[in-house]
């Protein structure tokens, strides 16, 4: 199976990190701001950062998200030279969306002229890591229809989730103050509120669309592994959960990242390296001409560098992403690749690494060879 063709887009609406400072709703301590900056995000696109002024329900609207994902299926399509009529799986992921139910796949099937019996599937809740998942899908489709195309297209449109969070914040304390709290439940409140302001600065918006089919050029996909909750308790590591409100028809969201995803990112990232090639990994990797990291944060991608001692140079497609885009949550990784590929910085039978990760915890590699350009 070979990935064709990337497309990818982002809202009309750009903010820098120093913006979004001066619409938060409280003044950030000099450490809050260094925190903030710390993320290696400098710019990003969003969908909107203002907060609801009425106190009164209001339902979001999907209506520009499910336009910028009409926009990205017809530019990969026009890129592969295919209409409609010739995509016959298509292949939808993402977190968050306004509409719970039904899914954004059935409504976006006739959005973009699909027939309405076209085969379809929509995959959500798995975060960062849905792109292995989907070519994972797409491949075992294309096995048994060798002819057929795939179009996947992938959500990393976050704002829905984090920017009504913090709309209400009077402070936001520093981790050695939160820290010193004798309350517990106290600190637990309050450093929810500091992992929203991080989330508030470091997720953005965009959506990517992908055609692959079998045997006609482009990035091959030679092989998928996944690795899930090695340690029980890692699933703690990272989640979005809804709450209960002690009112009819509320609930709210709670979301948590740990300290600890960094180190989990590189114990997760030896398990599938060591699934991906089994023997000699340390040889193996070095055989990589670029990889593409999902952009978690810049420690991430710093602390994941050191440890597989990667040069800058096969990273910086990743660093990019992350500072002109922010988290793009599962759409980081064809952003990234759209770049590697675009660039003409591959020649014929290259290797590229695709490492991505998933709050739960988890983590995906794909080992990707150049075969040309389509």
């Amino acid at each position: 199976m070979q990935i064709l063709q990337f497309s990818t887009a982002v809202p009309q609406n750009k903010y820098s990190t120093r913006e979004l400072m001066q619409f938060f709703p409280c003044e950030l301590s000099e450490g809050v701001r260094q925190n903030v900056l710390n993320l290696g995000v400098e710019t990003r696109h969003l969908i909107s950062h203002n907060y609801p002024t009425s106190k009164n329900e209001n339902l979001m609207s999907e209506t520009e998200l499910a336009d910028l994902f009409r926009g990205v299926c017809e530019k990969a399509m026009e890129k592969a030279d295919l209409k409609t009529e010739d995509i016959d799986f298509f292949i939808m992921t993402y977190d968050a969306s306004p509409v719970l139910c039904p899914s954004l796949n059935q409504v976006l099937i006739r959005k973009l002229g699909f027939n309405s019996d076209i085969k379809h599937v929509n995959v959500q809740g798995m975060a960062c890591s849905a792109f292995s998942k989907t070519l994972e899908l797409a491949e075992n489709y294309l096995a048994v229809h060798p002819e057929d195309f795939v179009l996947v297209c992938i959500s990393g449109v976050n704002s829905y989730w984090f920017y009504n969070q913090v709309r209400d914040f009077k402070d936001v304390m520093e981790i050695s103050r939160i820290n010193s709290l004798g309350n517990e439940e106290e600190r637990a409140f309050e450093l929810r509120k500091w992992i929203a302001t991080m989330e508030y600065f470091l997720f953005g918006d965009g959506v990517a669309g992908i055609i692959l089919a079998n045997d006609r050029g482009g990035l091959r996909v030679k092989k998928i592994v996944e690795v899930t909750n090695i340690d029980f308790e890692d699933a703690d590591a990272g989640y979005a959960r809804l709450a209960v409100l002690n009112e009819s028809f509320k609930f709210g969201f709670y979301s948590h990242l740990s300290k600890e995803i960094p180190k989990l990112g590189v114990k997760y990232t030896s398990a599938v390296l060591k699934k991906l090639f089994e023997k000699d990994v340390e040889r193996s990797v070095k055989t990589a001409k670029k990889w593409a990291f999902h952009t978690g944060s810049g420690k991430i991608l710093d602390t994941l560098a050191d440890a597989y001692e990667i040069e800058r140079e096969k990273l910086e497609e990743s660093y990019e992403v992350l500072r002109r885009y922010g988290n793009l949550a599962g759409a980081s990784l064809p952003f990234i690749l759209e770049r590697i590929v675009s660039g003409n910085k591959l020649s014929r039978d290259d290797i590229v690494l695709s490492v991505g990760y998933g709050w739960g915890f988890s983590a995906s590699a794909c080992l990707l060879e150049y075969v040309k350009h389509v």
